[in-house]
C-alpha cells in the first residue's frame, strides 16, 4: 500500500478553520481545537436562532399592529378575532406593513371589520 501524506489537506482544513473564526476572543481564533469547538457551538446556535427570529418578527408585528390600533378603540386580540369571523385572510406581516407605510389602508380595513 502507497503511504499517503496528509500535509497538504490538513493546512487546507486548518486555514478553513481559522478563516471562519476570525475575530472571535482569545484561543478561539488561534488554536484549532478550540477553533473547532467554537464553530461547532456557534453552529448549533445558528440553527436555534434562525428558528428564534420568525417568532421575534411576529412579536414586532404584534406590537406595530397593536400601536396602530391604539387611535380606532380596538385591542389587537378582538382585531384579530374579528378578521378571522369575517373571513379577511391578510397575515400579521402585511397588516404591519400596511399600518406603517399606509395607514389610510390599514384604517379601511379597520372600518371594514368594525
Amino acid at each position: 500500500m502507497t503511504r499517503v501524506k496528509k500535509g497538504v489537506n490538513a493546512l487546507k482544513t486548518r486555514r478553513n478553520v481559522l478563516r471562519r473564526v476570525k475575530g472571535y476572543r482569545h484561543g478561539r481564533s488561534k488554536k484549532e481545537r478550540q477553533a473547532y469547538e467554537a464553530i461547532v457551538h456557534a453552529g448549533s446556535s445558528a440553527f436555534a436562532h434562525r428558528r428564534d427570529k420568525k417568532g421575534s418578527y411576529r412579536r414586532l408585528w404584534n406590537v406595530r399592529i397593536n400601536a396602530a390600533l391604539a387611535s380606532s378603540n380596538f385591542s389587537y386580540n378582538t382585531f384579530i378575532g374579528a378578521l378571522k369571523k369575517k373571513g379577511i385572510l391578510v397575515d400579521r406581516k402585511i397588516l404591519a406593513t400596511l399600518a406603517e407605510n399606509k395607514p389610510e389602508s390599514f384604517k379601511r380595513i379597520v372600518a371594514s371589520v368594525k
